[in-house]
């Protein structure tokens, strides 16, 4: 269920879809580690499956497809599409909520955002959801980590006035400061993981997931030669 698409493609899907108050919807960002999550998780997979767009953030994504033979046209950051996404907001007009972090991290990254983006609209910042009366928000930024940001959408797109939801994970984080971003040349070689790993060595065990990734296509291209020898 991943899509392909470039960052502008889902910029423009996005907003077409903002523009059709009857299409609600949510949207993942998908890295390895979810990935492998979801192969464990028939449930969390289930619901990946049912975003509206299921965007390949990280590069691990983009490599793993190349080896399969299905080739993404980009990576898709989340930290890159919040950015994006508040821009066009702000032309348009456009109300954006930030849910979920820690520590008062929604109201740090929306300030950071509101500094570079003006005139960008804010009808929502918490860690918790709270019943918004006074008006709808057309994007809510979900910053809870997965699965449980995704799970979130899945159960309460269609009970709260939000047209589109968007999983963005540690992206506030980044936007706000309080973790350094890797280099964009860094990013373009497809190593922010590691630089993140140099930064945060806490997330060691989580980058376990990724051997078992490079397990998971391995497999599946053995699989696809099976298959290609048989026929």
């Amino acid at each position: 269920g991943i899509s392909d698409v470039t960052e502008r493609e889902a910029l423009e899907f996005i907003v077409k879809g903002l523009q059709n108050s009857k299409k609600k919807g949510y949207i993942v960002t998908l890295n390895p580690e979810i990935i492998v999550h979801a192969n464990k998780d028939r449930r969390f997979r289930d619901v990946l499956n049912n975003a509206r767009l299921g965007l390949p953030d990280g590069m691990g994504v983009i490599w793993g497809g190349k080896i399969l033979g299905k080739h993404f046209e980009e990576r898709v950051s989340g930290v890159d599409m919040v950015e994006k996404l508040c821009k066009k907001a702000e032309e348009l007009g456009l109300v954006t909520g930030f849910l979920g972090g820690r520590a008062k991290i929604a109201e740090r990254a929306s300030e950071c955002l509101r500094q570079k983006y003006p005139r960008l609209l804010v009808g929502f910042v918490g860690e918790e959801w709270k019943n918004v009366r006074s008006r709808s928000i057309d994007i809510l930024f979900v910053a809870f980590g997965f699965p449980k940001q995704e799970f979130w959408m899945a159960e309460n797109i269609d009970k709260i006035p939000v047209k589109i939801a968007l999983g963005v994970g540690g992206s506030f984080d980044f936007i706000s400061g309080a973790v350094t971003r890797a280099p964009k040349w860094v990013r373009d070689l497809g190593f922010e993981w590691f630089f993140r790993l140099f930064a945060q060595p806490w997330r060691f065990k989580r980058q376990l997931a990724l051997l078992t990734f490079i397990y998971m296509v391995a497999r599946e291209k053995l699989a696809i030669q099976r298959k290609n020898i048989n026929n």
